[in-house]
């Protein structure tokens, strides 16, 4: 295929509209040698004589000619393609996918979508819920943009950073503690359990706040759904121990009291990518708002 460049073109298409190569040169701020180089190029790359001279200047061959024809037709869906390159630079659209936790699902994300959507509604945003193995592994395999899940997580592949720190707290029944302010292992290891299923991170962070007091689990139930937790919880059958943003509102907290773990108990949930993932304007939004959950933490209590 032949190689020549735009530039070129536009010399040459130049060159033939003001009849010679000096004309042409002084309209493009060139050097006259430089334009009968472009010209010498492109009769090279197609292998055909373009210009040839007259006494009164320069004039196109036939097969110059041919060129001219479609001069205008390269030019025009050169610019059109550039124009649609650049609306993507400009414009906040397409779609991104972010994988996250079920409770990061139902209680964070809600607010952060209508917040991209009003902002940004030629914007779409695809969510998968899973735990954080099956996020991180969508990440690695690509299936995804970004992971938002409970740390840590690791990958030679993998970009991570912390976005949001969040404080894990007791619930139990309304009204049902009496005097009881602050929940201890030893209270829990006196009441029954209501657990996250295992094989979580959330699980496995609530097992070792236990153990590292001495106590044991032991839950009566072990439910994969913070919302089937909060249900058990509020009928009175046990207490629990869940992230704090599924508690922030009194609609989340209904039937329920909310009570601050001592020791205190955190987790973090990060942004995972993969390195190599190239960050277009659309995905810099959706972490730029991600980024701002951060911001906007309050206490349940």
């Amino acid at each position: 295929m032949a190689q020549f460049n735009l530039d070129q073109l536009v010399t040459y298409k130049l060159v033939i509209q003001r009849g010679s190569f000096t004309s042409a040169a002084t309209a493009l701020g060139i050097s006259q040698p430089a334009v009968s180089l472009q010209i010498r190029q492109l009769e090279q790359a197609l292998h055909v004589r373009l210009i040839e001279r007259t006494g009164r200047g320069v004039r196109p061959t036939a097969a110059g000619l041919a060129l001219l024809d479609h001069c205008d037709h390269i030019e025009n869906a050169v610019n059109a393609a550039l124009h649609a390159v650049a609306q993507h630079q400009q414009d906040i659209s397409g779609t991104v996918m972010l994988g996250t936790g079920a409770t990061a699902c139902i209680h964070l994300l809600p607010t952060l979508l209508c917040q991209l959507q009003k902002a940004y509604p030629r914007l779409s945003i695809g969510v998968r819920t899973g735990n954080t193995q099956h996020i991180v592994r969508a990440v690695e395999e690509n299936s995804i943009d970004l992971g938002l899940v409970t740390l840590p997580v690791s990958g030679r592949s993998l970009s991570v950073t912390p976005v949001i720190k969040d404080e894990f707290v007791a619930i139990v029944q309304a009204d049902s503690t009496g005097d009881i302010r602050t929940l201890t292992p030893k209270v829990f290891a006196e009441q029954p359990l209501i657990a996250f299923e295992t094989g979580s991170h959330t699980r496995q962070l609530i097992d070792d706040w236990l153990h590292a007091e001495g106590k044991t689990t032991n839950p009566i139930m072990a439910l994969g759904s913070i919302e089937a937790i909060k249900r058990m919880v509020s009928a009175g059958l046990g207490y629990s121990i869940v992230p704090s943003m599924s508690v922030m509102t009194p609609a989340d907290k209904a039937g329920l009291s909310v009570y601050p773990l001592e020791p205190r108990l955190h987790r973090t949930l990060g942004i995972v990518m993969r390195q190599d993932k190239v960050i277009n304007r659309s995905m810099a939004k959706v972490l730029e708002h991600i980024h701002t959950l951060a911001d906007s933490e309050v206490t349940p209590f």
